[in-house]
């Protein structure tokens, strides 16, 4: 699912909000979520999962092209953790 298809998704089961106005709380919730994450704080949505920010160091890498050595600096990304619900929901479907 994507962000339009939630949008989508949202507005119909919501008829008293415009679609717009779902749009708005879609994207102050995400929005609120990414300043959270830069900030290198953590974001917990219960029975769903956690996101947090992890810190790669740099590294000596390869250009796949040419081979040679390249310095990749260090950065954040971006993890998620599933939560417990989330991942006995998916895995049901197996149980049956």
């Amino acid at each position: 699912m994507i962000k339009s298809e939630l949008i989508e998704k949202l507005a119909a089961e919501n008829r008293h909000l415009t679609h717009a106005e779902v749009e708005r709380v879609i994207n102050v919730v995400l929005g609120s979520m990414s300043d959270a994450l830069a900030a290198g704080g953590r974001v917990e949505i219960r029975g769903f999962g956690a996101f947090s920010v992890r810190d790669r160091p740099a590294r000596a890498g390869r250009n796949p092209r040419t081979g040679e050595p390249v310095e990749v600096p260090a950065k954040s990304v971006p993890f998620f953790k599933s939560g417990k619900e989330l991942r006995e929901r998916l895995n049901a479907s197996g149980d049956a």
